[in-house]
């Protein structure tokens, strides 16, 4: 008996919605993978994400013979190395897509700015737009430093449990880049705590002297994500930082939004 067209519409609509939602359960799992630390077994993978053991199975057999998930010799499961190339174009894009909100704040602030990402136990800078001043802070794009000494790495993990924090800082280590910079757990603590008071973060001296950074987190980024201003401290005073500390915030929240915007919706 031939099918009729309505049963084969049917049919061909359930076989598409069943492919998007496992797309879906796809991407879920590796975003829990990396909220794990980046390597989980199937039994942890099934109990946060509600699903069946033998779905989630399923899914990560396909994504290891992708190459997005590496199955290791104790048999629990990590984020495999293709991941790298398409993290690595993503915060190439995301700089690129910060950088007209950048140059707002360096027209409204007149000072460099900067788009920074925490990437395992270290910042990235992944986005600057320079200063029309001679004098200027200048940061390349791609250099990477330890968060404790920076505006940027306060501002990020200030949203973090402690613990993590302390964790972070024992692999890191708290090596002084200047005779400001804080060297002890406790005492970046407590400026991560003055962070959440205030709603803004501030290198002063701290990783360059004669420079001072202010920095704010870009609320629900996609990554863990901080833009600043940085210039000489005889610009950015305290005066200077009741002005651009509401600057930072108002482009921070337009970002955010751009970036949640950035795909097309159908």
């Amino acid at each position: 008996m031939p099918t009729s067209s309505a049963s084969t519409t049917d049919s061909a609509r359930s076989s598409s919605n069943g492919g998007v939602q496992s797309l879906e359960r796809a991407f879920d799992l590796l975003e829990r993978m990396a909220d794990a630390g980046g390597e989980v077994g199937l039994s942890e993978l099934s109990a946060s994400s509600g699903l069946p053991l033998p779905t989630i199975h399923r899914l990560m057999r396909t994504l290891v013979a992708c190459g997005y998930v590496r199955q290791q010799p104790n048999r629990r499961y990590a984020l495999g190395p293709r991941l790298i190339r398409l993290g690595e174009s993503a915060s190439r894009l995301l700089g690129t897509w910060a950088r007209p909100y950048l140059a707002r704040l360096v027209e409204e602030t007149g000072e460099t700015a900067n788009m920074a990402l925490l990437d395992g136990d270290e910042i990235v800078y992944v986005a600057q737009v320079p200063s029309k001043h001679s004098m200027r802070m200048f940061t390349e794009v791609g250099r990477r430093v330890l968060p404790h000494s920076t505006g940027v790495g306060k501002a990020l993990l200030a949203s973090f449990p402690p613990e993590e924090v302390r964790a972070l800082l024992s692999r890191t280590g708290m090596p002084a880049a200047t005779e400001k910079t804080i060297t002890t757990p406790d005492g970046f603590l407590a400026a991560l705590e003055e962070v959440r008071r205030t709603g803004y973060a501030i290198d002063d001296n701290e990783q360059e002297v004669g420079v001072r950074c202010l920095a704010v987190p870009v609320p629900d980024s996609p990554t863990a994500a901080a833009i600043s201003i940085s210039g000489p401290a005889g610009r950015v005073t305290e005066a200077a930082t009741d002005k651009i500390v509401p600057m930072l915030q108002q482009v921070a929240v337009e970002l955010s939004q751009a970036l949640a915007s950035s795909a097309p919706t159908a």
